[in-house]
C-alpha cells in the first residue's frame, strides 16, 4: 500500500460536522508509509497518519480516529495516529510564546454574578479530565475566587528556585486561583494596573506543564480582567452561562459583545439552573423561566451547549468539595457531561474548520 492508496482510504472516512471526508477538507497533515515483514512476499505497510484534530478526547475527534483506523482494518494495518493543527502546534518555536504547551484556552464567561458560572467551570474541567484529557483551571476572578472551595482544594502552589508556580492537582485538574495567595477573609482591593500585573503571572508564570485544555474562569462583568485575558492570552474560545431569565439573558448579550470585538470564538450558551424539580412530588418547576437560554442561543445563531437543572445537589457538591459530573449517575451529573462533550467537540469544530478554510484558500480553482 503506498501514499496514494492511503490517502484513498482516508476519502472514506467523513467529518459528521463538517460535512465532507477528511481528505477533501485538508484534515489530512501528513502520510507516511513505509514496509515492515521478514519476507519479501509478505510484507506488511507500516502506515503513520497525522490528522488536524485539535480537541483531544472530544467524542466527535475519537470517532474520526476510530473510522481511520476501521478504514485499514480489512487490510490487517493497525495506522500510527497523530493530531496536530498546522500553526497553533508551532507556536512553541515563536518569540516568547504565551502559554506554549496548552492546546486549548477556554473562557467560561457570565455577564452577570449568580448564574453559577464557577459551577460550570469546575463541572466542565473535571468532566474534561474524567475523559481523559490533560487540563488546568485558573480560577481568574480576581476578587471573588471560590474554585478551591468547589473542589475542597486547600494545598497551596509550590515554588520552583525560579520562582514560578507549581499547581496542585485535584480530581486530575490543576488548579490556579487567587484564593491560594491571600487570606481566607481577606479582600482583594486593586486597580486595573495590578489585576493585569497578578493575572500575568499567574499564568505565565505557573508550570502548568502540557495541557489538552486550559479552563479560565473568568470573573462576571466586561471589566479589567476579561480585557487583560483576551488581549494577552491565545483564547481558543470562550462558553457563556446564563439562567433561563431575562435579566440574565440582558447581561449575556454584553458579555458576546465583547468576544466579538476581540474576535474571540464563542464556542456556545450553557443555561443553568433550569428546570427543578421537587424531590417530594416530583413536579417540575421552572424557577428562573423556562427555555431563555435555548432561544438566545437561536437568536445569535449560537450552539446551544445544554441546560442544567436547578438541582440542590450542585449547590452541595459545591460546598463539599465534590463537581457533580462525576457522581455516577443522575440527571444533572448527566446534563453536566453532555456540556463537556458539547464544549470539547465545539472546540475540535473551531479548529477543522480554520484549517479546512486555510487550504481551500490555498487551493487553486479548477479550470
Amino acid at each position: 500500500m503506498d501514499e496514494d492508496a492511503v490517502r484513498e482510504r482516508l476519502r472514506t472516512v467523513e467529518d459528521p460536522e463538517l460535512g465532507d471526508d477528511i481528505v477533501s477538507l485538508g484534515l489530512v497533515n501528513d502520510i507516511t508509509v513505509s514496509s515492515e515483514g521478514d519476507r519479501s512476499d509478505d510484507e506488511r505497510a507500516a502506515v503513520a497518519i497525522d490528522l488536524a484534530l485539535g480537541a483531544p478526547y472530544s467524542p466527535t475527534e475519537t470517532a474520526i480516529a476510530g473510522a481511520v483506523r476501521d478504514a485499514f482494518a480489512e487490510d490487517d494495518i493497525e495506522p500510527d495516529l497523530s493530531a496536530s493543527i498546522p500553526g497553533r502546534d508551532d507556536q512553541a518555536h515563536a518569540e516568547e510564546p504565551v502559554l506554549p504547551n496548552v492546546k486549548n484556552v477556554i473562557a467560561v464567561s457570565s455577564g452577570k454574578g449568580g448564574v453559577g458560572k464557577s459551577t460550570v467551570a469546575v463541572n466542565l474541567a473535571a468532566g474534561l479530565a474524567q475523559l481523559g484529557a490533560r487540563v488546568g483551571l485558573f480560577d481568574a476572578d480576581i476578587y471573588g475566587p471560590n474554585v478551591p472551595r468547589m473542589v475542597d482544594a486547600d494545598e497551596p502552589p509550590m515554588a520552583t528556585e525560579d520562582q514560578t508556580l507549581v499547581p496542585p492537582e485535584k480530581y486530575g485538574v490543576k488548579l490556579m486561583s487567587m484564593a491560594f495567595l491571600v487570606g481566607e477573609d481577606d479582600p482583594v482591593i486593586w486597580r486595573g494596573p495590578m489585576v493585569h500585573k497578578v493575572i500575568t503571572q499567574l499564568t505565565e508564570d505557573v508550570e502548568w506543564g502540557h495541557l489538552d485544555y486550559l479552563i479560565i474562569d473568568l470573573p462576571p462583568g466586561t471589566g479589567d480582567t476579561q480585557l487583560t485575558m483576551l488581549q494577552t492570552i491565545p483564547v481558543t474560545g470562550a462558553v457563556v452561562v446564563t439562567t433561563p431569565q431575562e435579566v440574565a439573558l440582558d447581561d449575556a448579550r454584553k458579555g458576546l459583545q465583547m468576544f466579538a470585538r476581540h474576535d474571540t470564538v464563542v464556542l456556545g450558551i450553557a443555561e443553568n439552573m433550569a428546570t427543578f424539580v421537587c424531590p417530594d412530588c416530583g413536579s417540575e418547576h421552572d424557577i428562573f423561566g423556562e427555555g431563555g437560554g435555548e432561544a438566545f442561543a437561536d437568536v445569535h445563531d449560537l450552539p446551544f451547549l445544554g441546560s442544567i437543572p436547578l438541582d440542590p445537589r450542585v449547590r452541595a457538591g459545591g460546598d463539599a468539595g465534590e463537581p457533580t459530573v462525576l457522581d455516577e449517575d443522575g440527571e444533572t451529573a448527566d446534563a453536566f457531561r453532555t456540556l463537556t462533550e458539547n464544549v470539547a467537540n465545539n472546540t475540535g469544530i473551531v479548529h477543522r474548520q480554520a484549517v479546512s478554510t486555510a487550504v481551500e484558500k490555498r487551493t487553486p480553482p479548477e479550470e
